[in-house]
């Protein structure tokens, strides 16, 4: 009996051993409006298509570093204006068209043209023209030095995208990358399979289903019933604790670029007096959101900058939680009993749960609040496209985004025409220390003018099947990575 018993095992382990899992459900909360992460803002887009499906010259890694991408060398001039992009060869889009210079300068044409839909088209305004030497050899040039051009190469916004595909890329998303499309079945989740024809290294994963799951309790149940092997980003922190405890799981707790803020809508009565942002920024306390939104996992910030940046500028300490004060600044601006104004929140978990905590703190001023919950595609159309708002909580994910402020049209709609020279002149400084100097200015004037009320950086937490390994810690963009993930058993 115990040989049989034995030999049974074996024939089960064996077994096993040939039936390698290659697949994966991998879940997150947000989905897509679309799959057309060149034309908007959603950063959902890019969780399951970055470096997935689409790839662009340079690529963001793990750490928040820059690696080559379908570039994989280039020079650059003395004079800082002039890019060469020598391109990996023999790369095809998914449907079997060659991928060469042309698209490359059909890509970077198409972001930063007049008519252009790009979300993030100002990573393109310096560029001046896109010639193509030869089919593995592109040649961008600037109209003045930007420092942080190959870095701006890397965002989901610059991915390099086919004239062949690009009509139906929002149902239909081609691109190069290790990954390809298969299905997207509305409401539930999108499903990849493993490009046969990548030009780089084959990944360890055949095919990945994105799942999603906007309910913190839906998530958990998931979860624990092992009905998706994980869930990146995950949405209910409280339960970490119990995951962290059970053998079949692995608890990755990283950050994000993801500045969590209260956004104000800066051209909108009251809010446009920066008295009233200042009483909006002293009413609030951010421990007691991240406590009862997060149960902990995140970082105060006072400004739109990441702690864990080396140029960042602790300025917590100049909107300090103090709510007699935040009556006095409304009563210094004619308002001594208060306003309404409205409170339009988006699916993720830390906006609806920390709007209702913000909502009794800032009703403790007399500030009152009309509270919308918007499902993702009503927040982009009515607030971020409508600009329709008072106030509103997202988190920006985007790396090293600063630069937004400099944008009159941006949402938020704040006009300073001093940062946004600081930024110009930024951008054309290459010196580490200069620019250090620049970006502690930089976060210093957006906290004077308390453009938005700096709640917290938001943490990144995953929960994962224990035999699951190389997903990302951080998210030094808003990107869920499967080029290194793989079963080890």
């Amino acid at each position: 009996m115990t040989f049989r018993l034995t030999l049974a095992a074996a024939l089960l382990c064996g077994t096993a051993t040939l039936a390698q899992q290659t697949d994966l459900t991998i879940a997150i909360q947000l989905e897509p409006p679309h799959m057309d992460p060149t034309s908007a803002a959603a950063g959902a887009i890019d969780s399951v298509l970055y470096s997935n499906v689409f790839e662009g010259l340079t690529r963001f890694q793990s750490d928040g570093s820059i690696a080559p991408g379908l570039a994989r060398d280039w020079t650059i001039s003395e004079d800082g204006l002039t890019y060469t992009f020598t391109l990996a060869s023999d790369v095809t889009f998914h449907d079997g068209t060659s991928m060469d210079a042309e698209d490359v300068k059909f890509s970077l044409d198409r972001a930063r043209a007049e008519d252009s839909a790009n979300a993030q088209k100002p990573l393109f305004a310096d560029i001046a023209e896109v010639t193509v030497v030869d089919p593995t050899t592109v040649q961008v040039t600037l109209s003045q030095p930007n420092g942080n051009f190959l870095f701006n190469m890397a965002w989901g916004d610059a991915v390099i995208v086919a004239p062949e595909s690009i009509e139906n890329i929002k149902q239909q998303p081609i691109g190069t990358g290790p990954f390809q499309f298969d299905q997207w079945v509305q409401g539930d989740r999108v499903e990849l399979s493993q490009y046969a024809g990548y030009w780089g290294d084959t990944p360890a994963l055949t095919a990945a289903t994105f799942k999603f799951i906007s309910d913190p309790t839906a998530a958990f149940a998931a979860m624990m019933a092992q009905d998706i092997d994980a869930f990146s980003g995950f949405p209910a922190p409280e339960n970490l604790p119990q995951f962290a405890t059970d053998p079949r799981f692995t608890v990755l707790t990283g950050s994000t670029e993801g500045e969590t803020i209260l956004s104000t809508n800066n051209k909108m009565p009251p809010l446009d007096n920066v008295q009233v942002r200042k009483a909006i920024a002293h009413a609030i306390d951010r421990q007691a959101i991240i406590d009862g939104a997060m149960f902990g996992l995140g970082t105060p910030i006072g400004t739109h900058f990441a702690p864990h940046n080396p140029d960042y500028v602790d300025l917590t300490g100049q909107s300090s939680y103090d709510p007699e004060l935040a009556k006095q600044l409304l009563a210094e601006a004619g308002l001594p009993d208060g306003f309404t104004t409205t409170l339009k929140l988006p699916p993720p978990s830390y906006a609806r749960r920390g709007g209702e905590i913000i909502a009794a703190q800032l009703r403790a001023v007399g500030i009152e609040t009309e509270i919308t919950n918007l499902e993702w595609a009503q927040w982009l159309e009515e607030v971020f496209r409508g600009k329709d708002y008072g106030l509103t909580i997202v988190s920006h994910t985007e790396p090293f985004d600063i630069g937004i402020y400099a944008r009159p049209e941006y949402y938020f709609q704040y006009d300073n025409p001093d940062f946004q020279a600081l930024m110009t002149t930024l951008t054309a400084t290459a010196d580490p220390a200069q620019r250090t100097q620049l970006l502690a200015q930089a976060q210093q004037i957006i906290a004077d003018d308390y453009v938005n009320g700096y709640l917290f950086q938001l943490a990144f937490p995953t929960v994962a099947d224990a035999r699951i390994e190389g997903l990302w810690q951080n998210a030094p963009t808003q990107a869920t990575d499967l080029t290194g993930v793989r079963w080890t058993e």
